[in-house]
């Protein structure tokens, strides 16, 4: 189930609230210019199906977004880097899919944490320059459908800063 947990950074093991009904996690996340929201398939999808069909399943929501936010790259990922553990910032937007599996995204807006349980079905859309780390698990399954504009806006720029270790992982 898809939740959000949102912590203070002073308190790193006590969540001060933690919402699970997309509406709320929506409108949370929107405050911070954060986009959540779920997709459905257009059509069963099979195991091992190839990109180009995950990608034509979800066709309709993604040329939605490419019309409103002007993106030209989709791809689909089924790896994780281990290195998006540390918390980094983006040049551009982190817009991503859960077609499968999960993964936690650890926001640090201000004084907080924000940490976004996403499971399958669940688009999240992270504001370019946004302090975050990335989480998919010590035993990564997922696959995800990523949209950008530039491949080298989605590298990480590391801030150095060591917080990312003080807060819960997604397998904790």
């Amino acid at each position: 189930m898809s939740s959000l947990s949102v912590y203070h950074l002073s308190t790193p093991d006590t969540p001060n609230k933690v919402l699970t009904h997309l509406e709320d996690i929506a409108s949370t996340l929107a405050e911070h210019g954060v986009r959540f929201e779920r997709w459905q398939a257009s059509a069963p999808i099979q195991a091992g199906v190839s990109d180009q069909a995950l990608i034509g399943a979800y066709q309709r929501s993604i040329e939605a977004l490419k019309v409103e936010k002007g993106y030209a790259g989709v791809e689909v990922t089924r790896e994780s880097d281990a290195g998006l553990l540390a918390e980094h910032t983006c040049e551009e937007d982190q817009l991503c899919f859960f077609a499968a599996g999960r993964g936690l995204f650890s926001l640090h807006i201000a004084d907080y944490i924000y940490a976004v349980l996403c499971e399958k079905g669940d688009l999240i859309g992270v504001p370019a320059g946004t302090r975050l780390w990335v989480d998919m698990g010590e035993e990564p399954r997922f696959v995800a459908i990523r949209l950008f504009n530039k491949p080298q806006g989605q590298v990480a720029h590391f801030t150095g800063n060591k917080i990312a270790e003080a807060f819960p992982r997604l397998d904790d």
